[in-house]
């Protein structure tokens, strides 16, 4: 009588040991190339964002600013990822005004809206029409391939058209309106709707990417990059929601974060020497959503 041939019961444990390893092997591999590919893709941004800082430049003789408050108003929040994407994009990602008094309400500050002064901007509730259009330069980048996001409830569109939720200690409503140009690494299918032209961009959300503007005329590195000039939008915690950032000041200067040119020596820490001190920073939160830990990002 022939025996049937088949597997012993040793044999299939062997087989199946034998593939849970291979895929405990190749599983950290693919997410290894899968990061790799993203931080590739994070540079890459970084530098086309570099050749539209570089244009603007060309065009009004500096890179814009990035300190948190506005140019002209009250002080409030408007910080420099915001001021960021309103140079390259246009405060309603229509357009650069040159006559811009980085505000985030878009007003020039000069009087109430429809006023002279406030005609001199971009005039958000278009009381000149579509005048202020044919005004603007740009988009220094490609508005279709940007990540931007606006970063809350706006009074001139819908309420949930935000990327935000922006309650909290600070006065982050007095961020709502604005758009923010946002990493590689998205986490979230987030549907925004481009005011006054009802366009909707459908993509995954990132972190906001924080810019910070050299201040060429000092000498120390506290003074040539300011750690407060994105701290609100550090402070709106880790996507999507929740979480408390670590990049406080004391880290924002310590050389394990990369701030510091450690190729440079110096004899006190009031003397340390920053990378690219006669431009600006750009830096992503990376794979983890976090600003200030070892994954984020830099544009050098």
């Amino acid at each position: 009588m022939n025996k049937c041939k088949a597997f012993t019961i040793i044999e299939l444990l062997t087989s199946m040991v034998i593939i849970v390893l291979l895929v405990g092997i190749l599983l950290p591999s693919i997410t290894m190339v899968r990061r790799m590919a993203k931080e590739t893709a994070q540079k890459a941004q970084f530098a086309a964002i570099d050749m539209a800082l570089d244009a603007f430049k060309q065009d009004y003789g500096d890179y814009p600013p990035s300190d948190w408050q506005e140019g002209t108003g009250s002080g409030r929040v408007y910080c420099g990822t915001q001021k960021l994407t309103e140079a390259l994009l246009g405060w309603d990602i229509q357009g650069f005004h040159p006559k811009t008094v980085w505000r985030r309400d878009g007003y020039s500050g000069a009087g109430l809206p429809g006023t002279l002064g406030t005609e001199l901007t971009y005039d958000p509730l278009r009381n000149r029409g579509t005048s202020t259009l044919f005004e603007r330069r740009g988009p220094y980048l490609e508005v279709a391939k940007t990540n931007v996001f606006r970063l809350g409830n706006s009074p001139v569109a819908n309420a949930n058209d935000g990327l935000y939720n922006l309650s909290g200690n600070l006065n982050f409503d007095s961020m709502r309106s604005n758009f923010v140009i946002c990493d590689v690494f998205g986490v979230k299918k987030i549907t925004t709707k481009i005011t006054f032209t009802n366009e909707t961009v459908t993509t995954m959300a990132g972190s906001p990417i924080l810019y910070y503007r050299a201040n060429t005329s000092n000498k120390t590195l506290q003074g040539i990059y300011d750690c407060n000039d994105n701290l609100a939008i550090i402070q709106l915690g880790k996507l999507p929601a929740g979480g408390a950032h670590t990049l406080t000041c004391s880290y924002f200067y310590d050389p394990a974060y990369k701030i510091v040119d450690k190729n440079i020596p110096y004899l006190t820490p009031s003397r340390r020497w920053p990378n690219r001190p006669d431009s600006y920073i750009l830096i992503s939160a990376g794979a983890d959503h976090e600003f200030g830990t070892k994954d984020d990002i830099l544009n050098f």
